[in-house]
């Protein structure tokens, strides 16, 4: 008796894989064991910056922070904690924002962590 193959799911399951290789170059777009490993990797790297992504934003809110706390004559880790001893509630992303997109308003918080 023959082997009885479901090539139907196979052709399916193929498809999908070159559906989202779409864009990439070379044979890795239309080739199913190139584009294949090359989807899995991706999408690990996807897995993986979208964690990495939250460190990033962080490290550049906090370098926006410090350069706007020491405009002011003031230093990142002193504006943190004397933050947190006024118990004023900001996340150091409001706080980029305030610092690069309304100066005035950051300068009224730092005047209420030095008074």
């Amino acid at each position: 008796m023959p082997r009885s193959v479901n090539s139907v799911a196979s052709r399916q399951r193929r498809k999908a894989v070159l559906k989202q290789a779409k864009g990439y170059f070379g044979r890795r777009k239309n080739v199913f064991t190139v584009a294949k490993n090359a989807v899995d990797k991706g999408l690990t790297y996807a897995y993986r910056d979208r964690r990495n992504k939250k460190r990033e934003f962080r490290a550049l809110w906090i370098a926006r922070i410090n350069a706007a706390a020491r405009l002011e004559g003031m230093t990142y880790s002193t504006l943190i904690h004397g933050l947190q001893a006024k118990d004023i509630q900001l996340d150091r992303k409001a706080l980029a924002d305030l610092a690069t997109n309304h100066p005035e308003a950051f300068k009224a918080v730092v005047q209420q962590v030095k008074g």
